[in-house]
């Protein structure tokens, strides 16, 4: 499968309103999501196994790539398409080494530096974070906006898929100022028709792309 970044959803069950990750999930890929990333930070292992379980199974059988936050034995276990790291998880040359190197790494980055030294030790792609503030990153006060994002793109090579505060609003921006993607946590997750949103993102998305021909 060729990675699609397009449209990248993060999922968050905190954010859901009582909604599985799984009904979550089939209503945003109805909608034109690509790409998914289970994020669980509070689930034990075993609870984040057998999530993970339920949700390479759905996204293989819709062709979405499968995406694990984080840990790298969860990825393993389940035959993930990739994991995507922090700054304060394995370094990636590390983690290369346990994936193999036919599997997917993400790196998140806050700025150019750490973008670069990302596609230096062997990321797939980069989550550029946060364009904007976001209250699911209350620890981050500041974005890098579309100008850092610019910058950052012109210091890298991989793709880069833009995070943070982002919706249908701005990811025409985000797109043209150089963001292979766009991911998004609560503008899906807590929607209140998540298709919907998808829809409406990806129908900016493509609007962006089609533009910059």
């Amino acid at each position: 499968m060729k990675p699609d970044y397009s449209l990248y959803l993060v999922t968050d069950r905190r954010l859901s309103k009582g909604r599985t990750n799984i009904e979550i999930i089939e209503a945003a890929i109805r909608g034109g999501v690509t790409a998914v990333q289970l994020r669980e930070k509070h689930a034990t292992t075993r609870e984040f196994l057998h999530e993970a379980l339920k949700v390479r199974d759905y996204c293989r059988e819709k062709n979405v790539l499968f995406i694990v936050n984080d840990r790298l034995d969860i990825a393993q276990s389940v035959d993930a398409d990739g994991v995507h790291l922090g700054q304060d998880d394995l370094p990636i040359e590390y983690a290369r080494r346990f994936l193999g190197p036919d599997k997917i790494i993400g790196a998140s980055a806050f700025n150019e530096s750490e973008a670069v030294e990302a596609e230096k030790a062997g990321a797939d792609y980069l989550g550029i974070s946060p364009i904007f503030t976001t209250p699911t990153k209350p620890e981050l006060e500041t974005g890098i906006g579309i100008g850092g994002l610019r910058k950052i793109r012109k210091s890298v090579e991989i793709p880069m898929v833009g995070i943070g505060g982002l919706g249908s609003t701005n990811a025409y921006d985000v797109i043209t100022a150089g963001a292979d993607g766009i991911a998004l946590v609560s503008a899906i997750v807590s929607a209140a028709d998540p298709e919907r949103a998808a829809r409406e993102i990806k129908s900016e998305i493509e609007r962006a792309r089609k533009d910059m021909l």
